[in-house]
């Protein structure tokens, strides 16, 4: 790998985000049911979307969001969505972008940051919890709440 760099979505990345090929059985994990359900009330100014390369490849995807008047404590400095090219897997590319958004969290004022993934073998639950989030508790949908201290 060469140095990983991020960079904000813009119209030229966007496709080739979208275009990110996981690895099988993955694609059931993208959207967690209680992201799906508040995604209306999202502020679009807090939406933290970035591209992460490898050279001049898009090897990553991350959508985070901050929100610090949000009523729902999980979702005031959120990870909505990592996607990591099935062939970056393993490479460094997920952890980077969780370090990114961390970053970015603490530069922001906040002490912790959150994300929501289901259960399952293909799951990102594993990778979640080597990244250094530990589950707090449960959505109203039966899905982990992870919390990571900044």
């Amino acid at each position: 790998m060469a140095e990983l760099r991020i960079e904000e979505l813009t119209a030229g990345t966007i496709s080739e985000a979208n275009s990110l090929s996981l690895k099988p059985g993955q694609e059931a994990f993208l959207e967690p049911v209680s992201y799906t359900n508040v995604e209306q009330s999202l502020d679009p100014a807090g939406s933290w979307p970035r591209v992460i390369r490898d050279g001049d490849a898009v090897v990553g995807y991350i959508m985070g969001a901050f929100d610090e008047d949000s009523d729902v404590d999980y979702l005031r400095a959120a990870i909505w969505r990592i996607n990591v090219a099935a062939e970056a897997q393993g490479s460094g590319v997920g952890r980077f972008a969780v370090e990114a958004f961390a970053e970015e969290a603490r530069r922001r004022g906040f002490s912790r940051a959150t994300v929501v993934w289901a259960s399952g073998d293909a799951g990102p639950g594993a990778f979640f919890e080597s990244v250094g989030f530990t589950v707090v508790g449960e959505t109203p949908y039966g899905e982990n709440l992870g919390a990571l201290d900044l």
